[in-house]
């Protein structure tokens, strides 16, 4: 199937499996991030997987930017028919030992760029009364972990204008759809760049997932109305689950283990770039150092995708027992 797409913080890690997921589809994919050499990398396996490619340099934090570049994607494609919210910036540090310009920072781009995103998407599929807004999300929209906490807010401020979004959408009878994809900790390049000022090295809190499971998950929610939200893995189903009955208890369980959960037992490298301010240096692809640790399926995606079929065939069994009964009553 082709069709406009336009996917942000598409240069590498999960934004670059999903232009890659998409080219496959042929579809015509506008790539954004800040890094021009990536993006180009990137533009140029879409173009070799069989998609079209148009690359943005920009950052999400712009609004202006962001609504220029809707306006160039119509020019050169046509009508965008999805828009996925991907950008994001993080800061591994305690709260105490944060600036206040590192929260606005990764606020700017990790809530505020999915919300410039979302408005110049909505500027152009309001009128027409058709489009899909994905809002790649996280376990941590639901519950927050320590040591990320700017990330982890900008993550639920993003469920919260979700919410808002479905609200408004469903009281204007659009036929536009909005979905929040929530991953699981994924093997992306990010534990690389992300600013830190822990002494070890940063990893995904394990299980990991490869960043192809985070590509599916979305286009499966592009391709079916999954409704509001989908969780992609065990680990996300558990921690909406867990925030939900007992916060408490999380609490204190990552009070005593969670920074441990955050880090390896290599030391940290004082002076490596990060990519709060700048893009990192850097020949980057869709996947982490973290292969050798990473599952590559899911089975509750797996579950989801296979949820009409789940349904038909306990429709059938409940029909058939009922048959039985009505047959021995007889």
């Amino acid at each position: 199937m082709s069709e406009v797409i336009v996917v942000t913080g598409a240069s590498a890690g999960l934004g670059r499996a999903i232009v890659e997921r998409f080219a496959r589809d042929g579809s015509s994919i506008a790539l954004i991030a800040r890094g021009r050499e990536r993006l180009e990398q990137a533009a140029e396996t879409v173009v070799a997987l069989g998609g079209q490619a148009m690359i943005q340099a920009l950052d999400v934090a712009d609004a202006e930017a962001v609504e220029q570049a809707a306006s160039a994607v119509e020019s050169e494609f046509g009508p965008i028919d999805v828009w996925i919210n991907n950008a994001m910036v993080s800061v591994y540090s305690p709260i105490k030992e944060m600036s206040a310009d590192e929260f606005r920072r990764v606020t700017e781009v990790t809530y505020l760029g999915y919300v410039n995103g979302t408005l110049a998407a909505l500027r152009r599929m309001l009128p027409r009364d058709r489009g899909i807004i994905i809002q790649v999300g996280s376990a941590l929209a639901h519950r927050s972990i320590p040591l990320q906490s700017a990330y982890c807010a900008s993550k639920h401020a993003i469920m919260g204008f979700h919410e808002s979004l479905l609200s408004e959408l469903i009281h204007d009878g659009s036929r536009v759809r909005a979905t929040m994809v929530q991953m699981p900790a994924m093997n992306t390049p990010q534990f690389d760049w992300a600013k830190s000022r822990l002494p070890h090295r940063v990893q995904p809190v394990p299980p990991i997932f490869q960043p192809e499971v985070g590509a599916d998950a979305v286009h499966h929610a592009v391709r079916h109305d999954v409704g509001r939200e989908l969780l992609v893995a065990w680990p996300t189903v558990k921690a909406v689950v867990g925030e939900k009955f007992v916060p408490g208890y999380i609490d204190r369980k990552l009070g005593e283990s969670g920074y441990a959960g955050e880090e390896t037992s290599e030391p940290a490298d004082p002076d490596r770039p990060d990519n709060l301010w700048l893009p990192a240096p850097g020949s980057y692809g869709a996947h982490g150092r973290f292969d050798d640790r990473s599952r590559d399926t899911s089975v509750e995606l797996w579950l989801a995708k296979k949820r009409p079929w789940i349904a038909l065939a306990g429709a059938v069994a409940f029909g058939a027992a009922l048959g039985q009964l009505r047959s021995r009553r007889q």
